[in-house]
């Protein structure tokens, strides 16, 4: 006599297929062009160190590869709409890849002198500070307060025009000093960290007080 599928049958196929489908998730193009921001930190820093090339060769190599893969930014985020490979996991991963490629370019930038150690600082500080509180906030139902705002993205848009400028460190077409334009785009940056720091606090402490009461 042959015995049917066991009262484990249906759950272990259905475990097996939330495995996939798991596995798919880490591994859609979308994810793999975020996975490659990550990826690419080692990648930026390890140009400095390299024997015999020339200061010169070094910035150019981190600045194409720093614009290359923030681009990576946009694209997967229209690939994932696009394909319809939107996730959960896409969507925590790629603020993630976004915080640290900008924190590693701005450590480097730190170690080369060519930003205060107190603009990073201010500026690692707020991603942590409001990285902190969105999750406090989508913890008592409260996120759409401290959704991305104008000012945050204004910051953001300044910093990634920044970040490559002070790579590069030169003139750009014998005429722009990318010193001196990203050392004032970087300043403005930290001014617009704060404020949007500032922004997202006084919507968030409301909330945070009914939910206290």
């Amino acid at each position: 006599m042959t015995e049917g599928p066991g009262p484990g049958g249906p759950r272990l196929a259905a475990a097996a297929k939330s495995v996939r489908h798991n596995a798919a998730m880490f591994l859609t193009l979308p994810t793999l062009l975020t996975w490659a921001r990550i990826v690419a930190i080692p990648l930026i820093v390890g140009v400095y160190y390299l024997p015999g090339v020339t200061v010169e060769v070094k910035n150019l190599s981190a600045t194409v590869m720093f614009i290359v893969f923030a681009l990576t930014d946009w694209a997967d985020g229209w690939l994932a709409r696009r394909l319809n490979q939107t996730s959960a996991f896409g969507a925590f991963l790629d603020p993630v890849a976004d915080k640290f490629l900008v924190c590693a370019a701005l450590l480097i930038l730190v170690e080369l002198g060519r930003v205060h150690a107190l603009v990073a600082l201010v500026m690692i500080g707020r991603e942590i500070a409001i990285s902190a509180l969105r999750e406090w906030m989508a913890q008592i139902g409260a996120s759409r307060s401290v959704a991305v705002h104008m000012l945050g993205k204004l910051k953001t848009s300044t910093q990634m025009v920044a970040i490559p400028f002070l790579l590069f460190d030169d003139r750009l077409f014998g005429l722009i000093d990318t010193r001196v334009w990203g050392s004032w785009l970087m300043y403005i940056a930290a001014v617009l960290t704060i404020w949007s720091m500032v922004y997202y606090l006084r919507k968030a402490i409301p909330e945070i007080r009914a939910k206290a009461r």
